[in-house]
């Protein structure tokens, strides 16, 4: 993956002017300038195109079929029409990632479907400029460590990409949560670096989505499908070479809420969503996990996120937070790993503190690292010094079952 070009339709030379308060200030010429500095650090060359007609639109799809070895496309309007677009994308069979600046799930009916999605081998909405950034990364890993999707059950979120080392022998299990505070915007693309990096040391990584706040997931089905996730790892087991006494459920901000989560799975009764595992994990990691589902929803962390994620009702707040809060089921009966930054802006690091504390207390074997003037998101970051933490610890974890 050395040449990608972004491409943007109709209107969108207007971004900066046209409704900021959906589509932000950023110029396209700003715009432009950002996904050249970004795909240079990913080791891209990046060429853009914007046109307000789909036959130019159509034609430079065709042109890039040519020389370039992905696309990164914001078909606009002409993502919910066009058809020929559609055509174009398949017709070249070069691997596009389709772009939107806003949720276009939370807006007017007809913005929430798109037929070029069909043609797409990804699909990001809803982060903003921010959005490119993740569309070419998503293209870099994709490229350099190809993964097997499987699906666990009927509906379009219920997937996990499987990536195996290669080499005999059975592999310890990473199974990946990402974060993004339950909310549909944010999905498995943004662990897609951290799996590519883990095969590379020797692990499989199994990156799974799940039903999102916004969408179809929430109490309980978020947590349904967790545990319905990795326990279809038993059906993947013989084939794909997994070793199952060496599962580790590793998870990042509301990611690492649903790990902890997992681990206490066998002390959920037999009512309750995800109860009655069959892969009991060797260890539970989380890395800026928001693991006190009370202290947040009181701290307001994430805008509201926890009283979404639970769909709230006054009656009904201590029966979900008993079921789905790790701090409440202590002890979770797991090695737990916590790694947290004391310069995170989004889950203040009290959070892994206090958790690490309460579950040294209960009786639980706990690893916890503290790292300074580590932010949110670097944890996931495979070229970052706390990624380089991460790892260290992983290789422990992995050692022995």
């Amino acid at each position: 993956m050395r040449h990608v070009v972004v491409i943007n339709g109709p209107n969108l030379n207007l971004l900066g002017t046209r409704e900021p308060e959906i589509y932000g200030s950023t110029t396209l010429d700003e715009l432009d300038a950002l996904c050249r500095r970004w795909g240079a650090d990913l080791g891209l060359e990046i060429a853009t195109f914007q046109s307000n007609h789909e036959g130019a639109i159509i034609d430079r799809i065709h042109e890039a079929a040519e020389s370039a070895d992905g696309l990164v496309l914001n078909a606009a309007a002409f993502s919910h029409t066009s058809r020929a677009i559609q055509d174009a994308i398949l017709a070249t069979g070069l691997a596009t990632v389709e772009v939107h600046i806003s949720n276009i799930h939370a807006r007017e009916a007809w913005r929430r479907t798109s037929v070029t999605a069909d043609a797409c081998v990804y699909t990001i909405y809803g982060r903003g400029i921010d959005g490119y950034r993740w569309a070419l990364r998503h293209l870099v890993s994709r490229a350099a460590v190809p993964a097997a999707t499987h699906s666990y059950g009927h509906s379009a979120e219920q997937v996990g990409d499987l990536r195996v080392p290669d080499g005999g022998g059975r592999h310890p299990v990473a199974v990946l949560l990402h974060g993004g505070f339950w909310r549909e915007q944010w999905t498995r693309d943004t662990m897609d670096a951290a799996a590519v990096d883990l095969v590379g040391r020797g692990w499989a990584t199994w990156n799974l989505e799940y039903r999102r706040v916004g969408g179809r997931g929430g109490w309980p089905d978020t947590l349904a499908d967790v545990a319905a996730g990795i326990d279809h790892l038993s059906e993947l087991a013989a084939e794909c070479r997994l070793d199952l006494d060496r599962v580790v459920v590793m998870g990042h901000s509301a990611g690492g809420h649903l790990a902890l989560w997992s681990g206490a799975r066998h002390r959920l009764g037999p009512d309750d969503p995800g109860s009655g595992p069959q892969i009991q994990p060797a260890a539970v990691v989380s890395l800026a996990g928001v693991s006190d589902l009370r202290r947040a929803a009181e701290l307001d962390v994430g805008d509201g996120a926890v009283a979404d994620f639970l769909r709230r009702m006054p009656d009904q707040d201590q029966g979900r937070y008993a079921v789905a809060d790790p701090t409440q089921l202590l002890p979770l009966g797991t090695t737990i790993l916590l790694i947290h930054g004391d310069a995170d802006e989004a889950v203040p690091v009290d959070f892994s503190r206090n958790f690490a504390g309460a579950a040294a207390d209960a009786g639980d074997t706990i690893v916890y690292h503290e790292l300074e003037g580590t932010d949110h998101t670097s944890l996931i970051e495979p070229m970052s010094t706390a990624w380089t933490r991460v790892v260290e610890e992983l290789a422990a974890l992995s050692a022995s079952p």
